[in-house]
């Protein structure tokens, strides 16, 4: 059996070629587009059938997956009792190439309830078009399977256009990288974006002492939480310095009689810290860059909410 890389290529070519031409063809009608689904009080309805059905659920995820709510509907179930997804303050975005498939038994109802109806598809003149709010332009000038049959430019063109309105939409939207880690708490992904907030030891686990505490009650603090370290605060709470076993060691080498020392006499002042929503691999970088195995997580008033040690960082995976 002979493989026919020539082709291989061929149809990865035909469908960048069907890409690239998609970047001239954008014009106000995406604006259009971008700008209903920005206005919109519902969910967003992804719809289409056979192939384009498939690429709508990956369109609809990626909404979903970026601040959008949305929903994929299969078009031939829908005429079947499941156009009661479709809510009056829903957009449909409406997917087909040729624009005559069952997508267009879905108009008379999208019409009644008075939901605007994007459509992306190759053939403006088409029903779908005809009866659609705005109409991206899909066209392609051949697919990419060698018969001229399989959908595959068309496909991957109607997705790159779901791709581009999602994250056109995302920017205009202002969703943020901590936007984006709520949505994916879970598998590596949701490692990578866990914050701070979600490792760090707090209330009784965190040490504590005043700044005029004795240096015996600091030893023992810190003993019993077990971090190498305590934080020191004011009555507030706010953060003053800190004191690590480190610290201990360097003054104990230097003959320092720990006695008849206060917490203030051996604290770190103006240690390093971090936010509660800092995520977690920036917090690791830190620590690793410093050199240091626990960090005082504080808010925007100084006020201590809790440490996170590296071991806590290590566990998760980041590494």
């Amino acid at each position: 059996m002979t493989i026919d890389m020539a082709l291989a290529r061929k149809v990865l070519q035909s469908e960048a070629a069907a890409i690239q031409a998609l970047v001239d063809r954008l014009d106000g009608t995406f604006e259009e587009a971008v700008k209903l689904l920005m206005t919109c009080r519902g969910r967003v309805i992804v719809t289409g059938i056979g192939k384009s059905g498939i690429i709508c659920q990956k369109i609809a995820a990626t909404f979903s997956s970026t601040g959008t709510p949305a929903h994929f509907l299969h078009a031939a179930e829908a005429v079947h009792g499941d156009l009661g997804v479709i809510q009056s303050d829903d957009v449909v975005l409406a997917i087909s190439h040729s624009g005559e498939t069952e997508v267009i038994d879905l108009v008379q109802t999208i019409k009644r309830l008075g939901v605007h109806l994007i459509a992306i598809t190759g053939d403006c003149n088409s029903t779908l078009a005809q009866h659609a709010d705005v109409v991206i332009q899909n066209q392609v000038s051949d697919e990419a399977c060698p018969l001229n049959l399989v959908p595959t430019a068309s496909t991957i063109a109607a997705l790159a256009l779901g791709d581009a309105l999602a994250m056109t939409l995302l920017v205009a939207k202002g969703f943020k990288q901590e936007d984006f880690a709520n949505l994916h708490p879970g598998g590596k992904l949701g490692k990578r974006l866990m914050r701070v907030e979600q490792l760090m030891h707090t209330d009784d686990e965190t040490p504590v002492v005043r700044a005029d505490t004795s240096m015996s009650e600091v030893i023992d603090e810190m003993n019993l939480k077990h971090l190498g370290m305590t934080c020191v605060v004011d009555d507030a709470h706010h953060l003053l310095g800190i004191i690590t076993d480190g610290d201990l060691r360097r003054h104990m080498s230097n003959g320092t009689n720990l006695r008849d020392r206060r917490a203030s006499d051996i604290m770190t002042r103006r240690p390093v810290t971090v936010s509660p929503e800092m995520l977690a691999a920036e917090a690791l970088h830190t620590l690793e860059e410093r050199k240091i195995t626990s960090i005082v997580v504080v808010d925007s008033a100084n006020l201590v909410k809790g440490v996170v040690h590296l071991h806590n960082l290590w566990r998760t995976g980041l590494v």
